[in-house]
């Protein structure tokens, strides 16, 4: 089934359009592939990137909205990916970067295609955790810049993901949650006070 891509803001568009088009932000960036690219650089694959900081008995907390990812491609194939932030004048430009995400992204998302049902892709990350997963949320009328993970939904952990966890698997976020409240709960020392 097509994913539901919802749009990005256009202010963090124009960013990295912007940013594509600055040959000093280009040549600045630690991105090898992107400033040798000799086919131009679009963004594309807008997705919305939250932020799950911590894990609470009941489950998972609210997630915040941190920027939009844009993967940049060059040819056939994502070279890079733009990241854009939130700030108190609007959407910015925040950096280009490299590296497995970018690939591994572009995977989760041509395998999430092939999946059946209709979702809106997203990405969630854990910091506590080191994950980054493709979010695939069911519900369609979202913007994308709110929501919580639902039961229903599926997470599709990137590569690199957590020992244990494997990657480009999708996983319902009924099953996945327990294993992650687990890895993300401290273990309190023997001997050590309550």
């Amino acid at each position: 089934m097509p994913l539901h891509i919802p749009p990005a803001p256009a202010p963090a568009l124009r960013s990295v359009l912007t940013a594509l088009g600055s040959p000093t932000a280009v040549r600045e960036a630690p991105t090898p592939a992107l400033r040798s690219a000799q086919e131009p650089a679009t963004p594309e694959l807008p997705l919305p990137v939250h932020v799950l900081e911590q894990f609470t008995p009941q489950g998972l907390s609210a997630t915040r909205l941190a920027g939009w990812r844009f993967l940049i491609r060059c040819g056939d194939r994502a070279v890079a990916a733009a990241e854009t932030r939130l700030t108190p004048d609007g959407w910015a430009f925040a950096h280009f970067f490299e590296g497995p995400y970018v690939a591994s992204t572009e995977r989760a998302l041509r395998q999430a295609e092939s999946l059946s049902g209709h979702y809106q892709p997203r990405l969630l990350s854990m910091p506590g955790l080191y994950m980054l997963t493709l979010w695939l949320h069911g519900d369609l009328s979202d913007d994308g810049a709110d929501g919580h993970p639902a039961a229903t939904d599926l997470l599709v952990p990137l590569a690199p993901a957590p020992p244990g966890i494997p990657s480009h698997v999708p996983h319902r976020v009924a099953d996945l949650l327990p294993v992650l409240t687990h890895r993300a709960t401290p273990v309190r020392l023997m001997g050590s006070p309550a």
